[in-house]
């Protein structure tokens, strides 16, 4: 680098304990009541809160350890036996969306107040290399953007 020149702050991408949906409320709600997008081989069911909504979830509030986007991911067993290969797709599911979440993330803070909690679910028997996964991990993140933008229209 140059030395007139001015590096731009670097914002770490890590997925942070925050950012993962665990609560057994909250997942409970979302299986139950949210909308689903598919792209094969993954589906992904979601959920749009409001604070309130939030807020009933929970006895005292919400947790501060809990963030706007949330998500988790399941890789059945019935679909991949080994778990070893179980690992490698969470894997794979986990480092495409922590690399392309960041318009999702905008979107959201354009409308304070909003939780989001995704959940993605491996739906093929095989494994697909990682390029594939990120290919229709980013077709699904910009379907829920255009999601989460008009439901605030």
């Amino acid at each position: 680098m140059k030395s007139d020149e001015v590096s731009a702050p670097r914002r770490r991408m890590t997925l942070r304990k925050a950012e993962k949906l665990r609560h057994r409320t909250l997942v409970d709600g979302l299986f139950a009541g949210g909308r689903t997008l598919y792209d094969y081989p993954l589906r992904a069911t979601w959920k749009i809160l409001s604070r309130e909504e939030m807020q009933k979830s929970f006895r005292n509030g919400i947790p501060a350890h809990v963030a706007p986007l949330q998500m988790l991911i399941t890789v059945p067993k019935k679909k991949i036996r080994h778990a070893v290969d179980r690992v490698r797709i969470r894997r794979r599911i986990r480092e495409a969306y922590r690399l392309n979440r960041l318009p999702l993330l905008e979107t959201l803070n354009e409308h304070p107040g909003t939780y989001l909690q995704i959940g993605f679910i491996w739906l093929h028997k095989e494994e697909m290399d990682y390029a594939a996964i990120e290919k229709k991990m980013k077709r699904i993140i910009e379907n829920l953007q255009k999601c989460v933008g008009s439901s605030h229209s």
